[in-house]
């Protein structure tokens, strides 16, 4: 019983929001004069729902920060910015955040480490890892990330704890404002990617042992961090998504080439996936009213369901992206400037080809299941705020893309010979 009590205590000090004002403070983030003022306004009025002032309201009935926690007629030193950060067109909420800093490269460096846990990280650094390096590590990285994102975005749902409170913290970003908090995700993919590939890629690729370690220490370390800074999360959430993607990785890794052959060589997978995924999708909608995570998870299980059947189609029509088993252990010590330029070439080419597939796929998925469930869609945000309409197009959209990763755009490099 004592010992519960501590962690009890130990948890309600890691998730104080005044820790995470501090980092940033101690980061050089401040926000506006008044702020000060604003703090000691908000410790008495008691909890705030997700990072809101009480009677804050978010689409689809869940708080958010009104004007993204800025106090009005602020302006101070030492160097102030006007900044408008990523905005989700799906929410409602006003984009811009004025903030002081005194680092300048603290705050591109962790907007990086953010960025490492975004769409344009992922489509970018899959592809380049599936046409130019390794698509059997690719393959098995994402298999991996699917698992780890879907069930990070479900306990999120599940648990239900706000952003920190702002004020104190000073929101740096609100693009993802709308979703509740525990665990982080982004920490969750910032261990889970990292370690995989060094747990896949050792003794397959020819490297040191401390170089990998190294690496996939500062790529957490970054991405977490970060989280922290951008004032999206508290310390407990970026801990609590650590130890879950490392618990998950304990549990999937020694199973990641079943599965992978199961995707590859058993006839009636691509049904099984499909099905399998959209039914974890469906489930996931029931867990809680609209919010971001819950197009972000279709569009992750359609992404994994399109990059595993496109690996079946591979398979069946003996399309083999993976390196000869004679090559291994694979090296990087052949790399020659033609080498490099044609990789370049190929992420160039392959990019577009997915973001115009995109593109083109919401275009035609959100009338059409708008059209098919009689929804109005003079109003596209409120549409897709609607299951019937969000499951279909993100998990469609998406899936088509996996698919034209896997399959599309290889057949496209062998036809160009660019593969």
């Amino acid at each position: 019983m004592a010992l519960c009590r501590r962690l009890s205590r130990l948890a309600a000090h890691l998730q104080d929001p005044q820790k995470v004002a501090a980092f940033q403070r101690l980061c050089g983030v401040e926000g506006p004069m008044g702020w000060a003022d604003a703090e000691q306004r908000a410790g008495t009025r008691g909890p705030v729902a997700n990072g809101s002032p009480p009677g804050a309201e978010r689409a689809g009935g869940q708080g958010h920060p009104a004007g993204n926690g800025t106090v009005p007629g602020g302006a101070g030193p030492p160097q102030r910015w006007r900044r408008r950060p990523r905005r989700n067109s799906l929410t409602e909420e006003d984009g811009s955040q004025e903030f002081s800093t005194r680092s300048r490269f603290l705050y591109y460096l962790f907007s990086l480490g953010t960025e490492l846990g975004n769409e344009l990280f992922y489509i970018l650094f899959f592809p380049f890892c599936i046409w130019n390096l390794d698509a059997w590590l690719g393959r098995r990285l994402i298999i991996i990330w699917v698992w780890v994102m879907y069930l990070g975005q479900c306990a999120k749902d599940v648990i239900r704890w706000p952003r920190p409170a702002s004020p104190p913290v000073v929101k740096l970003e609100v693009f993802y404002n709308s979703e509740y908090s525990m665990p982080s995700t982004h920490a969750m993919s910032g261990t889970a990617i990292p370690l995989a590939l060094l747990l896949l890629s050792y003794g397959r690729w020819q490297y040191p042992l401390m170089f990998g370690l190294i690496l996939a220490f500062c790529w957490c370390l970054l991405v977490c961090c970060s989280r922290i800074y951008m004032g999206m999360h508290s310390i407990l959430d970026v801990i609590a998504g650590f130890l879950y993607a490392v618990l998950i990785l304990v549990v999937l890794h020694p199973v990641v080439d079943l599965i992978d052959n199961f995707n590859l060589t058993y006839k009636y997978a691509p049904l099984i996936i499909i099905s399998l995924h959209l039914a974890l999708g469906i489930f996931s909608f029931t867990l809680d009213t609209w919010s971001t995570s819950r197009g972000d998870t279709a569009q992750i299980l359609g992404c994994g369901a399109g990059v595993a059947c496109g690996s079946h189609v591979n398979y069946m029509m003996g399309l083999n992206l993976d390196p000869h088993p004679k090559t291994l252990p694979l090296s990087l010590s052949s790399l020659t400037v033609t080498v490099f330029g044609k990789a370049i070439l190929r992420l160039l080419i392959g990019v577009i080809v997915l973001l115009l597939t995109k593109v083109a796929m919401k275009k035609a998925t959100i009338p059409l299941a708008c059209k098919i469930f009689c929804i109005p869609h003079d109003d596209v945000r409120k549409a897709r705020q609607r299951m019937e309409v969000e499951l279909p197009y993100r998990y469609i959209t998406y899936g088509t893309v996996g698919f034209s990763l896997m399959f599309i755009v290889p057949c496209l490099f062998h036809f160009i010979g660019l593969s």
